[in-house]
């Protein structure tokens, strides 16, 4: 009685160490694990490289705003350099799009500042915020210039 408990564990052992051994499949179920943390690190890299490219570019066009402002001798007609500036140059970045995009002047008779506001909720950038902890979908860069020497 004690050998046929014996013969079938005996059995049952030798079937589970085959299966053991058998390795066919393991790259898949490794594959299935992995796939989905690599693919969230991946989202990752693409919505917050196009998030600092987006930041770069509107970093750029403040300071190019903020150099054409230099020549400006009132407030009013610095904000027009800057403004004009802006939308010119805008049109060669050709994600952003000059309609979610304001340019904003505050200054005094020794220093201005030139920000642009970009409102970024609508670019594809942004797909993954539901899975991805990503920055605030408004863009704020600005360009500081001091006035009559150092």
């Amino acid at each position: 009685m004690t050998r046929g408990y014996s013969a079938l564990s005996y059995l049952f052992k030798h079937r589970l160490r085959r299966r053991a051994a058998d390795r066919a499949g393991n790259a898949a179920i490794e594959f299935a694990i992995v796939a989905p943390i690599l693919m969230v690190f991946l989202m990752g890299i693409v919505c917050y490289g196009g998030y600092f490219w987006m930041a770069h570019s509107l970093q750029q066009l403040s300071n190019d705003a903020a150099r054409a402002a230099v020549a400006g001798l009132t407030s009013s007609e610095r904000l027009s350099l800057a403004q004009s500036t802006f939308n010119t140059e805008i049109a060669d970045y050709s994600t952003l799009n000059p309609s979610l995009a304001t340019v904003n002047y505050q200054g005094t008779d020794q220093e201005f500042t030139i920000s642009v506001s970009y409102n970024a909720a609508t670019t594809p950038f942004w797909v993954a915020a539901k899975l991805l902890p990503m920055p605030s979908t408004t863009i704020v860069r600005s360009a500081a210039i001091r006035l009559g020497g150092y």
